[in-house]
């Protein structure tokens, strides 16, 4: 065991190491330029479009508005409040100007997967909308490349039951036990019911479960998190100082804190920034293919805000809340970090942390059903989609009470591997995103 953990600890350094992140980045500054910036112009469109999502405007399997907030179910989690956390322990303040810019450049690559997801998807067996980057692989660039599809669908299928399901119940049940006593396997138990009652729902159950908690449980962080930032407003501007010089001159040990080169800064704010909202994964094109949409490019502006108001605004309120209320010196990392900023913020802050903790990672199992249920799908057909809800429900409720460590550098990999095909395809299909845009926006004038 500890030989096979040796390997995953290599290849996750290997996968997440330099190759990886450059073309993560890479790709999404190479969208960015083809599409003239767009991504960024268009932010005011995309957030009507947004509201208006909420019909149907099409074929497909739930309203736009759904879609968006199943792929934002998914990437809303442990990641905007450990991540943050982690990023700032390893890298320094100065992690946030990289999650700000691999954000940024991560719109393009978000609006360019739900773009394809729309443009390739096709319907099962069953009559049901399914796509995503083994479905724009295979459609888009051609059954010469159905490997490459095979190959996402594989990675996303194992990647999808540790990150998504027992990395978040587990998770979970830490945080209850810890804050309130909760015996772990009592929380496995009731996670896995409540999941079982809207997966077994597939996708229109998902959809609309996922469209009511995730804007419930967003605006509650955010508005937590308002409160400390607006509370302590004189010392934002001196936060904000800290971040960017940080971002390009390193930052020295203080405190607790061991300090971090510019190159951690980088490498942990880009690592942690994907981590956090999935541009570049493949993971949230899946979702997008559900859309009841006729335009790949409306789709597109709805999905690219994910990346938007998971990393933007929400990573951005957890890091001003640790550096305002000084923790970040403090030694403590994670989950751990971000509980003890808002506690030492505001009355019962530790609480704000636990709740939505528990929340985003519920939702996190929720969207990642849906992923992996749609990569197994492209791998064995519609036979294999009973048993492995099934099979997502009874690994909730074990990876409550195991130890999941190994589970989560095999997720971590799987994750990594995801990533690779589907940048592939990106860049290979990108000729196809530009001039889509460019006659839907001529169309517009």
């Amino acid at each position: 065991m500890e030989t096979l953990s040796s390997i995953l600890d290599t290849l996750s350094g290997f996968i997440w190491g330099p190759f990886t992140l450059v073309l993560l980045l890479g790709v999404g500054i190479y969208l960015s330029v083809g599409l003239k910036l767009m991504p960024w112009r268009q932010i005011s469109h995309a957030f009507k479009y947004l509201i208006r999502g909420r019909k149907s405007e099409g074929e497909g399997e739930i309203p736009p508005f759904q879609a968006l907030m199943t792929a934002m179910s998914a990437t809303v989690g442990t990641g905007n409040i450990a991540g943050v956390a982690t990023a700032i322990f390893i890298g320094g303040p100065g992690a946030i100007f990289w999650m700000w810019i691999t954000a940024l450049f991560g719109m393009a690559t978000k609006y360019a997967e739900a773009v394809l997801a729309v443009k390739y998807r096709e319907t099962d067996d069953l009559g049901r909308f399914v796509g995503g980057p083994m479905y724009y692989i295979k459609n888009g660039l051609g059954k010469k490349w159905y490997w490459l599809g095979f190959l996402f669908a594989l990675f996303g299928t194992i990647a999808a039951f540790g990150i998504g399901n027992m990395v978040q119940s587990n998770s979970v049940a830490d945080a209850l036990h810890s804050n309130f006593g909760v015996d772990t396997s009592m929380t496995g138990i009731v996670i896995a019911a409540l999941a079982a009652l809207v997966i077994l729902g597939g996708i229109k159950r998902i959809g609309t479960v996922a469209s009511k908690l995730v804007p419930i449980m967003a605006i509650f962080y955010i508005i937590g998190s308002l409160i400390i930032i607006f509370a302590n407003i004189t010392e934002v501007p001196a936060a904000l100082t800290i971040i960017i010089d940080s971002a390009f001159n390193g930052h020295a040990a203080v405190g607790g804190f061991t300090g971090a080169t510019i190159m951690m800064a980088i490498q942990f704010g880009i690592a942690r920034g994907i981590f956090s909202n999935e541009a570049g994964l493949g993971s949230a094109p899946i979702a997008h293919a559900a859309a009841q949409t006729n335009n790949p490019v409306r789709q597109g502006l709805i999905g690219m805000l994910g990346t938007f108001i998971d990393t933007i605004m929400i990573c951005t309120m957890t890091a001003l809340v640790i550096i305002i209320s000084g923790a970040w010196t403090s030694g403590e990392t994670g989950a751990s970090l971000s509980s003890l900023a808002y506690a030492s913020s505001i009355p019962l802050g530790e609480y704000i942390i636990t709740f939505s903790l528990v929340i985003f990672a519920f939702t996190t199992i929720l969207g990642w059903s849906y992923y992996g249920e749609r990569c197994a799908e492209f791998i064995f057909g519609t036979k294999i989609i009973l048993p492995y809800r099934f099979l997502w429900i009874a690994a909730v409720f074990i990876g409550a009470s195991q130890k999941v460590n190994l589970i989560w550098i095999l997720a971590d990999v799987m994750n990594g591997f995801m990533a690779i095909p589907n940048l592939i395809a990106l860049a290979l299909l990108s000729p196809i995103v530009f001039k889509i845009t460019k006659e839907y926006f001529s169309n517009q004038h």
